[in-house]
C-alpha cells in the first residue's frame, strides 16, 4: 500500500496540473451548488414555476450527489479512477448545456439530478487525488490547498450567479461550466493517474437494489414535502401512495443495508453513539446552512427588490468570515479544544444569528441591517464543519473512518435537502395563515381603512386613472400590501424556528463524551 501510494507522488509542473484540475473540479460541484440560489427568482419568472417548483433545481442536484457519493468507491475501482473522474466531468459538462437549454421547469429539474450525479464523484475524488499527489510530509499543505478550493466555492457561487443574471441571463449560470469541464477532462485524461486496485469487485457485487431502493425512499420523500401543501396532503391520492412508497422503500433499504455482503451505504457503522450524534448534528447543519441560504436571495430579490448581483454580494463577508475561522478552529482541536464544545458555539451563534434576521425583517429593511448578522452566521458555520466531522469520527478506526466520513456527508446533503423542502412548505402554509389572520384586521368600515383607500384613490386618479380604476387599484394595493407583509411574517417565522431548533440542540451536543484515546484524525479525514 505504501508503496502503490508513492508510487501516485507527482513533482513540478505535473504536480501543479494536477492540483489544479482538482481544486477545479471541486470548485465546479461546489460553486453550481449555491450559484442558482441568486436565479430562482429569475427561473420562477421566465418558467411560470412556483416557489416549490423552483426549490426543486436546488433538492435535485442534492439528491444526485447524494445517490451517487455512496458508488464513488466501486465505480472508481471498476472503470479506474482517472477514467470515472474523466466520465464524470463529462457528464457534469453536458447536463450544464442541457439545463441551461431546458424548456421548462421539469426538464430543468431533471438535468440538475443527472448533473449532481455527476458532481457528486468531483468533490470526493478530487481530495484524493490531490492527497496523493503530495509526498507524506507535504500532505498538509494539499489538504490547506484542497480546503482553501471549498471554502471559496461557496462565496464565489452567488456573487457570481448575481452578476451573471444581471448582465446576461440565468442559463450562462450553466454554460460557464462548458469550458471550464472540457479543459478539466482533458488535464484529467492527460496527467492524473490510478491507483492499482488490488481486488476489483464483479458487478454482481454493487447493490443495485440498496441503491434503487435509496433513490426511491429520498425521491418519494421529497415530493410528499414539495407537493404536500397544494395536493392538501393525504387528501391526494399522489401523496397517499407516495408516503406509503417512502415508508416501505425505508424498511427495505434498511433490511437490505444490514443483509447484503457489500451494502451501498454501512447502516452497522452507526452502533458508533458519537457517529450517530454526529450524522444527527450533520443533518441538523445542513438544515440550517442550506435554508438559510436559499431563503436570504428570495427574500431580498421578492421582498426588498434587489438584484441578483446585490443578493450575491450580501454572503460575501460571511463566507470571507468562515474562511478566517477555518484555520483558527484547526489549531484549537490541535492544541486540544473540545470538539462538542467548538460544536454548541457553533450551534448558539447559529441560533443567535437566526433570532437576529428574526428581530430585523421587515417590508423594507436597509441592506446595511445585515452585516452582522451575517458575519454572526460565518464564525457560527466556521465552528461547525470539521468539529462536527472529527466529533463523528472520534472513535472510529481503520475502514470505520472513511464509512462514517461518507455517512455523514451524505446526511449533511440530506439535511439541506430536506431543510429547503421543509421551508417551502412551512413558507406556502404561512402565508395563508398570516395573510388569514391580517385580512380579519383589515374591516372596511373602520375610519382609518377607509382614509387608506381614500389616500391611495387620490394618488391614482392623479396620475390619471377614472374613478372606477383608482378604487380598483387602490385595493389592489392594499391586497399587494397584504401579501407583503403575510410574506414578510412567514420569513420571520422560518428564523424564529431555526433558530429554536439549535438552541435546543446546545445542552445535548455538551452532554457527549467522547474518547480521549480516539485516533487522531488529520482535517482530510474530517473534510472527506
Amino acid at each position: 500500500m505504501q508503496d502503490q501510494q508513492a508510487s501516485l507522488v507527482e513533482y513540478g509542473a505535473r504536480r501543479a496540473i494536477v492540483t489544479i484540475t482538482a481544486i477545479m473540479c471541486a470548485l465546479l460541484e461546489i460553486v453550481d451548488s449555491t450559484i442558482v440560489n441568486v436565479a430562482l427568482n429569475e427561473m420562477r419568472g421566465n418558467m411560470g414555476a412556483t416557489l416549490p417548483e423552483v426549490g426543486w433545481v436546488i433538492t435535485a442536484y442534492a439528491i444526485g450527489n447524494v445517490i451517487i457519493v455512496p458508488m464513488t468507491s466501486w465505480l472508481s475501482q471498476q472503470f479506474g479512477r482517472r477514467n470515472y473522474f474523466a466520465a464524470s466531468i463529462i457528464l457534469f459538462t453536458i447536463c450544464s448545456f442541457l439545463c441551461g437549454n431546458a424548456g421548462n421547469i421539469w426538464e430543468l429539474v431533471f438535468f440538475r439530478l443527472l448533473q449532481g450525479i455527476g458532481g457528486g464523484a468531483l468533490l470526493v475524488t478530487s481530495q484524493t487525488i490531490i492527497t496523493e499527489s503530495y509526498p507524506p510530509e507535504k500532505r498538509g499543505m494539499a489538504q490547506a490547498i484542497y480546503g482553501l478550493g471549498v471554502i471559496i466555492g461557496p462565496t464565489l457561487g452567488p456573487p457570481l450567479g448575481g452578476y451573471i443574471v444581471d448582465h446576461y441571463s440565468w442559463p450562462y449560470i450553466f454554460y460557464i461550466n462548458l469550458p471550464i469541464g472540457a479543459i478539466a477532462a482533458f488535464l484529467t485524461l492527460q496527467f492524473v493517474r490510478s491507483p492499482r486496485y488490488a481486488e476489483k469487485r464483479a458487478a454482481k457485487d454493487v447493490d443495485w437494489l440498496g441503491i434503487a431502493l435509496l433513490a426511491i425512499t429520498v425521491g418519494a420523500l421529497q415530493y410528499i414535502l414539495e407537493r404536500g401543501q397544494e395536493d392538501d396532503w393525504f387528501e391526494s391520492p399522489v401523496i397517499l401512495g407516495l408516503t406509503i412508497t417512502s415508508v416501505f422503500g425505508l424498511f427495505f433499504f434498511i433490511w437490505r443495508e444490514l443483509t447484503f455482503r457489500y451494502p451501498v451505504v454501512e447502516l452497522r457503522v452507526l452502533k458508533n453513539t458519537n457517529l450517530r450524534t454526529g450524522t444527527i448534528l450533520s443533518f441538523i447543519m445542513g438544515f440550517g446552512l442550506y435554508g438559510s441560504t436559499f431563503i436570504i436571495p428570495l427574500y431580498t430579490q421578492g421582498l426588498l427588490g434587489w438584484t441578483a448581483q446585490q443578493s450575491g454580494a450580501l454572503m460575501i463577508p460571511a463566507a470571507i468570515t468562515t474562511a478566517f475561522m477555518m484555520p483558527i478552529i484547526g489549531r484549537l482541536l490541535g492544541k486540544g479544544a473540545k470538539q462538542q464544545v467548538l460544536v454548541a458555539l457553533g450551534f448558539l451563534l447559529f441560533a443567535v444569528y437566526s433570532f437576529w434576521g428574526y428581530r430585523i425583517l421587515t417590508p423594507d429593511t436597509p441592506k446595511d441591517t445585515f452585516f452582522w448578522m451575517l458575519i454572526v452566521r460565518g464564525v457560527g458555520m466556521g465552528m461547525l464543519f470539521i468539529p462536527i466531522s472529527m466529533l463523528s469520527l472520534s472513535t472510529l478506526k481503520g475502514r470505520q473512518i472513511g464509512e462514517g466520513a461518507a455517512f455523514t456527508g451524505m446526511m449533511r446533503q440530506l439535511g439541506g435537502s430536506f431543510g429547503i423542502a421543509l421551508i417551502t412548505t412551512f413558507m406556502s402554509h404561512q402565508n395563508v395563515v398570516h395573510k388569514a389572520a391580517l385580512v380579519q384586521h383589515l374591516d372596511v368600515t373602520n375610519p382609518a381603512v377607509q382614509a387608506r383607500i381614500a389616500g391611495m384613490e387620490r394618488n391614482f386618479i392623479n396620475k390619471g386613472l377614472t374613478l372606477d380604476k383608482a378604487k380598483a387599484a387602490a385595493y389592489q394595493a392594499l391586497e399587494g400590501m397584504t401579501m407583503k407583509q403575510a410574506s414578510v411574517l412567514s420569513y420571520m417565522d422560518v428564523f424564529l424556528y431555526i433558530g429554536v431548533i439549535f438552541v435546543i440542540c446546545v445542552p445535548f451536543i455538551l452532554m457527549i463524551k467522547t474518547r480521549k484515546s480516539g485516533p487522531k484524525l488529520d482535517l482530510g479525514d474530517a473534510m472527506h
